[in-house]
C-alpha cells in the first residue's frame, strides 16, 4: 500500500542549486524566489551538539574555515564566511542553523527534504538529534519533511526516535542490500543516482509502494525520458531551467 505522498516533482537540490552558495539562507530564497516549493538541504551537528546546514564533513569546500565541522562550537563555526566562495554577491553569507532554516521554509509553506548528514563517527547521536528536531520543528505542519541519508545507522536512530516521519534511504545505485534496507527502515522512498534508473527497476520499487526520487538531474531531455518511467521525483541543481521546462512539477501534485 502506496503511503501518502504530499511532495513535488521537483525539488531545489541544496536550497539553490547552483545559483547560489549551497545550504544557505541566500539559496532557499533563491529557490522559492523560482517558485519551488520543495527544497533540499544537509544537516550534521557541531561539536556541542548544534544542528546546522553542510554537506561535507570538512569545512575548505563552502566556507572561509579549514578543517572538520565536527571540531570546532556552533560559536566558531557560525562566524565563518559560507559565501563568497561562490560568487561576490554572496559574500559574508553564514552556515544557517536548521531551526532557522525550519522557519524560512514554513514560512512559505516550503517543502522539506532533510538529508541527514553525520560527520564520522556521530551516526547515531546525528540521527536522534536531527529526527528530534525536526519533528518539534515540524509538529503540526500540513505536510512532514522527508527524512533521508546514505547512513543506516542514522537513519534507523531517526526511525526510533520519530517513526512518524517518513523516511526516504539513499543509495547510489540499488543493489540487494538496499532492498532489506527499505524494509527494515519501513522507507516511503528510495533516493538514488539517476544513471543506473531504468523502467523495470521502478516498477519493482512501485509494486512494493515505494516512490522514487532521482537526484541530481540537470539535463531537461535525462529529466523528461525519467518522468516517462514513472519517476516520482528528482533533485535538480538546473533550477531556472527546470522551472521554465516543468512548470508544474515544482508544486505538489
Amino acid at each position: 500500500m502506496n503511503k501518502p505522498w504530499p511532495y513535488p516533482k521537483l525539488v531545489a537540490h541544496r536550497g539553490g542549486g547552483t545559483l547560489a552558495p549551497e545550504n544557505t539562507i541566500a539559496a532557499f530564497k533563491l529557490g522559492q524566489e523560482l517558485g519551488y516549493l520543495a527544497a533540499e538541504f544537509d544537516v550534521k551537528l557541531s561539536r556541542d551538539g548544534v544542528a546546522m546546514l553542510l554537506h561535507d564533513s570538512t569545512l575548505e569546500r563552502t566556507t572561509s574555515g579549514k578543517g572538520d565541522a565536527a571540531k570546532l562550537d556552533w560559536r566558531d563555526l557560525a562566524a565563518l564566511d559560507a559565501g563568497a566562495w561562490h560568487s561576490a554577491p554572496f559574500k559574508d553569507e553564514r552556515i544557517p542553523r536548521f531551526d532557522e532554516v525550519a522557519r524560512l521554509l514554513q514560512s512559505k509553506k516550503t517543502i522539506a527534504h532533510v538529508e541527514i548528514k553525520p560527520s564520522p563517527g556521530r551516526e547515531k547521536e546525528t540521527g536522534l538529534h536531527v529526527a528530534a528536531l525536526a519533528a518539534e520543528l515540524w509538529k503540526g505542519a500540513p505536510v512532514a519533511p522527508l527524512l533521508s541519508s546514505f547512513s543506516f545507522e542514522a537513519l534507523s536512530s531517526a526511525q526510533v526516535m520519530a517513526p512518524e516521519l517518513p523516511r526516504g534511504w539513499l543509495t547510489k545505485q540499488i543493489g540487494e542490500l538496499d532492498w532489506t534496507r527499505l524494509e527494515a527502515l519501513d522507507a516511503t522512498s528510495v533516493h538514488t543516482n539517476h544513471e543506473y534508473l531504468e523502467r523495470a527497476l521502478i516498477d519493482r520499487l512501485h509494486e512494493l509502494g515505494i516512490r522514487v526520487m532521482a537526484y541530481t538531474v540537470n539535463d531537461v531531455a535525462r529529466a523528461k525520458d525519467l518522468f516517462a518511467m514513472g519517476v516520482d521525483g528528482m533533485f535538480t541543481d538546473n533550477l531556472r531551467e527546470f522551472a521554465q521546462a516543468f512548470p508544474d512539477a515544482v508544486r505538489p501534485g
